[in-house]
């Protein structure tokens, strides 16, 4: 009961402050001209990259896993929809997953710096370029789930950069919006510098859904929404304790995925 009060008023505490923020840039974008979202050059519309920008950026088309959406290094010689060997080996919890972005210098850029530098506002650029990626994802869900932070952590960034991404995938789409279902039930460690085993382990057994939220997910279709996806193993986790409260599918939608060398082979 103390972890679940502590954990709600950290939500509302980032809440109100993220409302004054993007109440002060609201104003502010009225009487200053719209700039690129990664270099700040002007641009003819809000929330846009310039052509230079858009250039450098990886985006992620086919081919692609039907499962995990890595892209391939090739199309495959078979019709229909295909599947990476790691998928094929052991299915993920998940249904589908997509990413608008290879996790790659550029948009690493972009990434960190919305997490990191209060670049807040480029929210509703990056939902817009989600919504485009993950368009099958989005169609026929009922609600978009983010992955939780610790309370500790909340407090301590102030917003949740996956929420932020949510909110603006959910007023593009309509689907029901559900920042407090799922929780992070103890603070993990940092998984930059962990292997794929370990992060594993790391993350087993630290989200769960909150007893109110069952009713909401059983039978229901689930948009599970990340910044990045990595190993996987976090949104794992996630989908887990969503389809074991009772969601009939969870997909996963993130701004931008790792993809080592060599990692897009066909199954």
């Amino acid at each position: 009961m103390l972890r679940s009060t502590a954990v709600d008023l950290a939500a509302r505490i980032a809440g109100l402050i993220a409302f004054g923020a993007r109440a002060g840039r609201v104003a502010l974008d009225a009487i200053v001209p719209p700039v690129c979202v990664a270099c700040r050059e002007p641009v003819s519309e809000p929330h846009t990259l310039c052509g230079s920008c858009w250039a450098k950026l990886g985006w992620i088309d086919r081919p692609f896993c039907a499962r995990c959406g890595l892209p391939f290094d090739y199309a495959a010689l078979t019709p229909g929809p295909v599947e990476c060997a790691p998928c094929l080996a052991r299915p993920p919890a998940f249904a589908k997953a997509r990413a608008a972005l290879r996790y790659e210098p550029a948009s690493r850029e972009l990434v960190l710096a919305f997490k990191h530098a209060d670049r807040t506002q480029n929210a509703p650029a990056f939902a817009a370029w989600m919504a485009r990626a993950g368009a099958e994802l989005l169609d026929g869900a009922d609600l978009i789930v983010p992955v939780p932070l610790h309370w500790t952590r909340l407090i301590a960034r102030r917003f949740n950069q996956a929420a932020l991404l949510a909110r603006g995938l959910s007023k593009r789409t309509r689907i029901p919006f559900e920042p407090r279902l799922l929780m992070r039930t103890r603070r993990t460690r940092t998984q930059g510098d962990l292997t794929r085993s370990q992060r594993m382990r790391n993350v087993r057994g630290a989200f769960a859904v909150r007893a109110n939220g069952r009713l909401k997910l059983k039978g229901r279709t689930v948009v599970l929404v990340d910044d990045v996806m990595t190993t996987g193993a976090t949104l794992e986790a996630c989908a887990k304790a969503l389809r074991r409260a009772g969601a009939k599918e969870v997909r996963v939608l993130a701004l931008a995925r790792v993809v080592r060398p060599g990692e897009g082979t066909v199954g």
